[in-house]
């Protein structure tokens, strides 16, 4: 395939997902003002479901606005030859191809950051202050930004250094050696993540001693699950939604719950909810999702070594010059269909995953409080209860709330029957 055919390709692709994605916004928007369905009528009262729906509908106007934004941006810079302008300024910073790609990557990230900005501190000051979420101040919202950007420099641009080295040592199968480098880096991160990363942002505090610490205990004990640490993250501090989860493996598992989760729900229903979680590593979800990752990693390091030394890779993007960095934009954004392919078959098992979680919790735990739990981090979220199945089968890791709660009671009167 020509330059030229490649370059119409990426516009049309780039066209495409925009279209795709804004039909699937408005399917799921057309049903905002649906009624609340059966299983949820306690969840909200008239008021508060029509600050549901004022929340929904303006993030979906919000979102619309800066999805076509960020589509003119691109497509402005891709028409108007910035990529080749950007290569050509990384060409005057340095004679080397690394230092090439770092330059060019690194001055595209933070031009995509700089201009994502004032989106990003709209949504923080303005639509999460208004629905009363918002917990950040500036002060606190720059500083993450810094600290995200200078992680993003450091471990993107190491890993793109290493993957560069590895290609001019080995040549086209270099994909194999970057495949167990990225995949020792996955699994590094999902050992030491809690340890490292977080207490940049977070502080953690060991779960103090009483009835909570000890009831999650001792459901820890009762279905044999290991339990080495508890911790309580300060994520007040920054919003007042909830969340819970584990991370690492073996001695290096432990547990962190959001002082937002403590404080929102009762003792039973924070142990439904690490029951939930224990049903994930029980059920060997956690290693299959990282063989997945770890495979689907794999595939597209593979179909990247195929096309990386097609001068036509780096030509369909303006760049007069082939290199190593502008072919593999080139190929990410060629690609993109395909990763949306694999997210959806991701996001099915994703949801298949959080039913058996939840079957595992009304098994060893019980249903009606992981109900309960569910219920209350819905409202205080201001979920939506009435999405699109389209908009669901896309874009939801998760089952709707009514369709968690359905199968939980279900299955809870089935058992009871027998």
């Amino acid at each position: 395939m020509t330059a030229e055919a490649l370059y119409y390709l990426i516009i049309g692709i780039l066209l495409l997902d925009y279209l795709a994605d804004r039909i699937l916004d408005y399917l799921n928007a057309r049903r905002f003002g649906d009624p609340m369905p059966e299983e949820v009528r306690d969840l909200y009262d008239q008021e508060a479901y029509q600050k549901s729906q004022a929340y929904k509908t303006v993030n979906y106007r919000f979102g619309l606005l800066a999805a076509t934004a960020s589509l003119l941006i691109t497509l402005a810079f891709l028409i108007s030859g910035g990529f080749g302008w950007l290569d050509s300024l990384a060409a005057s910073v340095s004679p080397h191809p690394v230092g090439q790609a770092l330059t060019f990557f690194g001055l595209l990230f933070l031009g995509g950051e700089i201009l994502g900005l004032p989106f990003a501190y709209y949504q923080t000051f303005v639509i999460e202050e208004r629905f009363g979420f918002n917990k950040q101040t500036p002060a606190l919202f720059w500083t993450d930004k810094l600290k995200g950007w200078a992680l993003a420099m450091v471990f993107g641009g190491g890993m793109l250094v290493l993957v560069m080295w590895l290609y001019a040592w080995v040549g086209q199968g270099f994909w194999v050696y970057a495949w167990i480098l990225i995949t020792a880096f996955t699994v590094f991160m999902n050992l030491f993540y809690s340890r490292l990363i977080v207490p940049l942002f977070n502080r953690q505090q060991p779960l103090e001693d009483g009835p909570l610490k000890d009831r999650i205990y001792e459901y820890a004990r009762q279905v044999g699950f290991e339990l080495q640490k508890i911790f309580v993250i300060d994520g007040s501090r920054r919003s007042t939604k909830a969340n819970a989860y584990f991370s690492g493996f073996g001695n290096q598992r432990r547990v962190t719950l959001y002082d937002t989760l403590i404080k929102d729900l009762e003792e039973q229903e924070v142990v439904a909810v690490l029951a939930h979680e224990v049903g994930h590593y029980k059920r060997n979800h956690i290693l299959f999702n990282l063989l997945t990752s770890a495979a689907l990693t794999g595939v597209t390091l593979y179909v990247l070594s195929l096309f990386i030394n097609h001068p036509e890779l780096s030509l369909a993007i303006g760049v007069d010059r082939p290199s190593f960095h502008a072919a593999l934009l080139s190929f990410a954004l060629l690609y993109s269909p395909i990763s949306e392919i694999t997210g959806l078959v991701m996001n099915y098992f994703s949801r298949k995953f959080e039913f058996e979680a939840d079957a595992f919790a009304r098994e060893t735990f019980a249903a009606e409080p992981l109900v309960s739990s569910l219920k209350k981090l819905s409202r205080n979220h201001l979920s939506n209860l009435t999405p699109h199945p389209a908009y669901v089968f896309v874009r939801y890791s998760h089952p709707p709330l009514t369709a968690r709660i359905r199968n939980l009671r279900d299955a809870e009167k089935g058992r009871k029957v027998r």
